[in-house]
């Protein structure tokens, strides 16, 4: 059996018969398309290779070589590879009449002449599909994983910012147990030593006032400014610019943060600020009969701890874990309600949650004052005094105190408000007024000078019986705020 010399396979008896005898060998190589000699074969191939569709050799002087046996084609080159080698270009055999029987692939219509190279055929096919699904699978995979490497990894930022942030607000807030009033006291006052602002005698010597102040739970009054109001109501009488009435709060001290507080104390001095007013009102004697001084800054946090326990806002409490003493905590306008109502006062807490006016402005709160102020002094007179305590006003970040309000000759409003950011120098130039009133710009802000997006105030007016005062301890485990539209 003579089988092809190329792929092997069996040829007919008639092909074998017309098959030429193999030309002698040849001393160098020749080039199978041309026959020429070359020392270098393959560059000569490659420069000789025909293009599709087999075209005769460029070379009339020598016998073609055919490309797929090496035989000098005696016939034309196109007529002997179709005759002997048909099979390998899918081209029907020598003889599609001889009643043989031919396979088309059915992946690219190629055409065998029998059944095993068919098989053979496909598989090769099937093991390509195979090796690029695999390829596809693995890429897949692969694609899959750095997209779950880079899901890990910004989650993990993700989650690292979030701790970095939180930490940042409980920096904020105090609540990063790094020590509440006595220990920044302490550290300012050491501060301000190596800086050589202070001597170390007073160092000592208010060092020692500091822990006589805290172990009575009484403030010390250093930062206290009184007769700002009665100063006031003697202003007015004598301005008459433009100013046609104005209402005042019963006599309110001024309390400005210390080192001990500096950054986040100003809630809690304007509540010294209210409660100085309170403690002057015989109305609310009985309820401060315990409170007859104004307590420190950890006495109060002591106090609204005590409030927590009674149940007061628990919702509240949570937040800042049951706990105030010894940290930096800020508090709000929830923490005084609840003092106060703790206190059987009778308060109550507004929320103006979103501006009312033109360019953010809130005019709603203005009138709700002006109302609080003149609802119970329907007096004619200019100036009036009223038995009013303060109003404690809260936005983000801050908290001041509300002393009174102006009503101009045009009807527009300015507040007068007591800020803990002011220190007491600043307040005692109020002590002397000047005719002009410029150092009323400390305490003046009309309203577009209250711009913040959410306000609340807090404003005491009467007392609780003790079954109001459990009323309220119960709807303020429900809801604190009412809310001005």
């Amino acid at each position: 059996m003579v089988r092809c010399d190329v792929c092997g396979q069996a040829l007919p008896a008639e092909e074998v018969a017309r098959r030429p005898q193999p030309p002698r060998c040849r001393r160098q190589p020749l080039c199978p398309l041309c026959a020429s000699g070359c020392a270098e074969l393959r560059r000569h191939m490659e420069t000789s290779r025909p293009q599709p569709g087999l075209p005769r050799s460029p070379c009339p002087e020598a016998p073609p070589e055919c490309p797929f046996c090496g035989e000098a084609a005696e016939r034309e080159l196109e007529q002997h590879v179709r005759e002997r080698h048909g099979h390998l270009l899918g081209a029907p055999g020598p003889d599609p009449g001889n009643g043989e029987q031919l396979y088309e692939c059915p992946m690219c219509s190629l055409t065998c002449t029998n059944l095993q190279i068919l098989e053979e055929h496909v598989d090769l096919h099937l093991e390509e599909n195979s090796f690029s699904e695999g390829g596809n699978i693995r890429d897949l995979e692969l694609a899959q994983q750095l997209q779950t490497e880079e899901d890990k990894w910004q989650r993990a930022e993700e989650e690292k910012r979030e701790r970095e942030e939180f930490k940042k607000l409980q920096r904020q807030y105090g609540l990063d147990n790094s020590g509440g009033y006595k220990q920044q006291f302490l550290k300012n006052m050491e501060r301000e030593v190596n800086r050589g602002r202070m001597q170390p005698f007073e160092y000592h010597k208010r060092k020692a006032d500091m822990m006589e102040s805290l172990a009575f739970g009484i403030d010390d009054g250093r930062t206290k400014t009184s007769g700002v109001i009665e100063a006031l109501c003697e202003y007015y009488q004598n301005e008459n610019k433009d100013v046609r009435r104005v209402w005042l709060s019963a006599g309110v001290d001024h309390f400005h943060s210390s080192l001990g507080d500096r950054g986040w104390g100003c809630g809690y001095r304007n509540f010294q600020m209210l409660l100085s007013s309170l403690l002057q009102n015989s109305l609310y004697s009985d309820c401060l009969r315990d409170t007859t001084l104004i307590p420190s800054i950890p006495k109060i946090q002591s106090m609204i701890e005590d409030a927590w326990r009674e149940g007061f806002d628990p919702h509240g409490a949570s937040h800042f874990n049951n706990r105030l003493h010894g940290s930096k905590a800020w508090i709000g306008a929830c923490e005084i309600y609840s003092l106060l109502t703790s206190l059987r006062m009778k308060c109550q807490i507004i929320d103006f949650h979103k501006p009312t006016g033109a360019m953010g402005t809130h005019p709603r709160l203005f009138e709700w004052v002006l109302h609080y102020y003149s609802a119970d002094n329907e007096s004619a007179t200019k100036v009036v005094c009223t038995s009013k305590p303060p109003i404690y006003l809260q936005h983000q970040g801050h908290s001041r105190t509300v002393v009174g309000i102006e009503e101009k000759k045009n009807k527009s409003l300015c507040l007068l408000l007591f800020d803990p950011g002011c220190s007491s120098q600043e307040m005692q130039k109020l002590l002397k007024q000047n005719s002009d009133g410029t150092n009323l710009k400390l305490l003046r802000k009309f309203v577009g000078s209250l711009k913040e997006k959410q306000y609340q105030i807090v404003a005491v007016d009467g007392v609780l019986s003790l079954e109001e005062k459990a009323a309220r301890c119960r709807a303020s485990q429900v809801l604190t705020s009412e809310k001005i539209p």
